[in-house]
């Protein structure tokens, strides 16, 4: 038997995060996050990229759904908005932690879904 200790796990480097978490910050931040990514394409950048885009999307069609429903559609409109903001908080800690760590709910839908994008 060896007592070789097992190798340290492998760090994402800083590029990699910076995608990452741009992603999540505004529409803007996603843009710049894509123009980088586009110069070095990491497996981390590109799973927090379609990450971000599925919950940009969830939250362009949920919020419309839900503001042209009278009442109920209104009263629900800022529990969603809580919500995407959560969702987007839990994808920003796993994008700083260098995790490919899929959304609750959609996570994994989002990567089927988007699977050829940012590839």
């Amino acid at each position: 038997m060896s007592d070789t200790p097992p190798p340290a796990p492998v760090e994402a480097a800083k590029e990699d995060t910076t995608v990452a978490l741009l992603a999540y910050i505004t529409i803007i931040g996603f843009i710049i996050a894509i123009i980088l990514h586009g110069n070095k394409k990491t497996a981390l950048g590109a799973y927090h990229l379609r990450q971000a885009l599925g919950l940009f999307l969830t939250a362009l069609v949920g919020g419309f759904v839900l503001a042209i429903i009278p009442v109920i559609g209104w009263v629900l409109l800022p529990f969603f908005w809580l919500t995407v903001l959560i969702l987007a908080i839990l994808g920003i800690v796993s994008a700083v932690g260098g995790k490919q760590k899929p959304l609750p709910v959609l996570g994994e839908k989002y990567q089927q879904w988007f699977s050829g994008a940012f590839a």
